[in-house]
């Protein structure tokens, strides 16, 4: 699952379990409320159960569909998630919630077009929810439209200004854009929102990171980690200023960590390889850009050290080899790129 999508769960929620008369129905309810009970204490196992029974005793739920598949998803369920969300919304087409719940899952599996469709509809319906708004502008952003992510996020933060959400998203979008500046900013008032919220200390540590403030980006890194400590990706983003500041074994230590909690965190794999490279350790290193690579192939960096890496081991062609994907993802290359393309066509001719 994204990095993206994985962060906006708690922007969905359970609905009640209110719903028709009758002995069943009440009982298909009070089954319903204790699952949200277990789920909102993240008892993901026992709400899936008390949901089911809601199901045995009305069939028709909507709700209970709706909130069973919420609790699959946040096990990593998303294929379980959908049927769940498909059935809620066959007895329910109006349930936005579902709707939200539906384009979430669907971006987690890369059908990102499917979850823009949801969240569409489901603006249609609630157009003064400023969480839909939000959960659109994520899509955007994994399609890489970040203007019309910014405009989402904007209308998300007219319609409820102290959403913290909406503003950290807006930061992430201006972030990726080169708007540094106006990226803090946004950073401040969701941590002035809420002080607890980790990921926007990730987003601060991050960009302080950019910035050459590797101090103040480890104490605000320290910060999410310390509230969050199960994310991979504030490990990696740790990770990258101790490699920075020159402390390559707390680098490893950091890199590693976010590995073991989220094998999907490419970056992790790009930064452990070109430390590992530095050690001479050049199988491992490779494997390491190899994985990253594999993950993320349009990863240009990635390409780009290993190239270094085979170059060092004189496997002169498939260096070259790299550095032209690495050329076709970047296009301009800077001066001393020109010199290391120059230096592998040399000895190419060589040979």
């Amino acid at each position: 699952m994204s990095r993206c999508i994985g962060l906006l769960f708690l922007l969905v929620c359970a609905v009640s379990g209110a719903q028709a008369q009758g002995s069943r129905a009440q009982s298909a309810a009070s089954y319903v409320e204790r699952g949200n009970g277990w789920l909102n204490k993240g008892e993901l196992e026992r709400a899936i159960d008390d949901y089911s029974l809601a199901i045995i005793f009305d069939g028709g739920h909507a709700g209970a569909y709706h909130n069973r598949g919420l609790a699959r998803m946040r096990k990593g369920d998303l294929d379980g998630a959908l049927r769940d969300f498909d059935r809620s919304l066959e007895l329910n087409p109006r349930l936005a919630m579902a709707l939200l719940s539906r384009g979430l899952a669907r971006c987690g599996k890369g059908e990102i077009a499917a979850g823009l469709a949801d969240f569409n509809r489901a603006i249609e319906l609630t157009p003064r929810d400023s969480k839909a708004w939000v959960l659109r502008g994520a899509a955007h952003m994994q399609l890489g439209e970040f203007d019309a992510a910014i405009a989402d996020f904007n209308e998300a933060i007219r319609l409820d200004p102290r959403l913290a959400a909406a503003w950290r998203a807006r930061c992430g979008a201006r972030y990726v854009k080169g708007e540094i500046e106006a990226a803090l900013g946004d950073c401040a008032q969701s941590l002035k929102l809420n002080p607890r919220e980790a990921m926007a200390l990730n987003d601060r540590g991050c960009i302080m990171t950019d910035k050459g403030d590797l101090d103040g980006a480890l104490g605000s890194l320290d910060q999410a980690i310390k509230l969050d400590p199960l994310q991979g990706y504030f490990y990696n983003n740790r990770g990258k200023v101790w490699y920075l500041k020159g402390d390559f074994e707390r680098a490893l230590g950091d890199l590693d960590r976010a590995l073991e909690l989220d094998e999907g965190v490419a970056p992790a794999w790009l930064l452990r390889g070109v430390i590992l490279a530095k050690r001479s350790d050049y199988p491992r290193a490779i494997a390491d850009i190899d994985q990253a690579i594999k993950l993320d192939p349009r990863l240009a960096d990635a390409w780009f050290n290993r190239a270094v890496v085979l170059s060092q081991q004189g496997r002169f062609p498939e260096a070259a080899a790299d550095f032209a994907r690495y050329r076709k993802l970047v296009g301009k290359l800077k001066p001393e790129e020109e010199q290391l393309w120059r230096e592998l066509k040399g000895h190419l001719e060589q040979k």
